[in-house]
């Protein structure tokens, strides 16, 4: 069958489509990412089928097809609330997911603990919007914290542009923050957690295009860093306002 050359992914190789199937490439933490997912699967979270491999030894999963959250206009307050429902759902499900000492994970950012298995990339450029909302793209999956997922997810959904007026991106956040349902202990450290977060990923950027570290490198160069530049300024800049939000 025909492979399409699929666009918006940075760190998984080429990636395309064959059908109704996504191939890409397999890594060290494919093996643990599968067991993951079916675990996920089975408790009726939404995650796109994992196949296991094709004749190439790349990846072979469900195409989810869709429009990418990213890309819709309308993502307003109630939308915000049903994907910060997701976040959680997928949280609470994963409480109950062991992983082994030998498994190997893709974690270009180290997590703070290792308490639950994350996504670790639940942003709106993974979330697909069709009859069913589904977050693709698992191969970064590690074990985390439900706060550290949770601080980039929210500020992915509802603080990423700094150019927005801080009193809608903190209605926005409080949408997002609701519809996760989250508890005083979570909301106490939300602020400074997205903020480290952030600091975090541009540091990613930063310094691996210093060490020529690809492709986070060339990411550096291309906006990521200026973007995450912004958004860390911003939130320095909004704290108070946007704190007061959760």
């Amino acid at each position: 069958m025909q492979e399409i050359e699929l666009s918006g992914g940075n760190a998984s190789g080429v990636v395309v489509r064959v059908g109704a199937s996504v191939r890409k490439p397999a890594t060290a933490s494919t093996p643990v990412v599968m067991r993951y997912m079916e675990f996920l699967r089975r408790r009726d979270v939404p995650v796109p089928a994992h196949y296991g491999f094709d004749e190439l030894g790349r990846q072979n999963l469900e195409y989810i097809d869709g429009t990418l959250a990213m890309d819709c206009t309308e993502f307003g307050g109630p939308e915000l609330r049903r994907a910060g429902a997701m976040v959680r759902e997928i949280h609470d499900a994963s409480a109950e997911f062991r992983w082994e000492q030998s498994d190997q994970f893709c974690t270009p950012i180290a997590a703070p603990d290792q308490q639950l298995m994350c996504h670790n990339d639940l942003a709106p450029w993974n979330l697909v919007l069709a009859d069913q909302w589904v977050f693709i793209d698992w191969d970064a999956a590690a074990p985390s914290t439900r706060l550290w997922d949770l601080a980039y997810a929210a500020q992915s959904f509802a603080v990423n542009d700094p150019s927005a007026d801080p009193r809608e991106a903190a209605g926005r956040l409080s949408a997002f923050v609701h519809g996760y349902r989250a508890e005083a202990e979570l909301t106490d450290r939300l602020m400074e957690t997205m903020i480290a977060r952030v600091a975090a990923m541009h540091e990613l950027l930063r310094s691996s295009h210093e060490a020529g570290i690809e492709p986070w490198g060339s990411m550096y160069t291309q906006g990521h860093g200026q973007h995450w530049a912004g958004v860390y300024r911003y939130l320095i800049a909004h704290r108070v306002v946007l704190g007061a939000a959760v």
